[in-house]
């Protein structure tokens, strides 16, 4: 199995959606989805599906059914996009999509050696 590098999207302003998200769940909420984390790293992504270009939804059957948004670049990196839950999953997957897009967008620049979007 691949070991995944886990990171978390941060918006211009240095802040973090999916740990705004994450901080707002209760204990067991939480638990579900460090554990569920911690096997994404080992390389088991569990439930999950592609939504397309990339982005990815895991699913976390605990509670009201967690989702947790993220992307993969390359072969070891997962990016954390955001979480939600299945009553608002559409409006996660958009959002989630959006920061997916800005990303990869901005990692172009980077590569490029554009640092104007900071």
């Amino acid at each position: 199995m691949n070991e995944y590098e886990i990171r978390e999207y941060l918006e211009s302003g240095g802040t973090s959606p999916f740990r705004r998200w994450f901080l707002g769940l209760g204990t067991e909420a939480r638990e579900a989805v460090d554990n569920a984390i911690a096997r994404m790293r080992l390389g088991n992504l569990g439930d999950h599906e592609s939504l397309g270009g990339g982005l990815m939804e895991r699913r976390i059957h605990s509670g009201p059914s967690h989702r947790i948004y993220f992307g993969r670049e390359g072969a070891q990196l997962i990016l954390l996009l955001g979480g939600g839950t299945k009553r608002r999953q559409q409006r996660d997957v958009d959002r989630a999509s959006e920061r997916w897009t800005d990303y990869k967008r901005r990692r172009r620049w980077e590569r490029k050696g554009d640092r104007a979007w900071r």
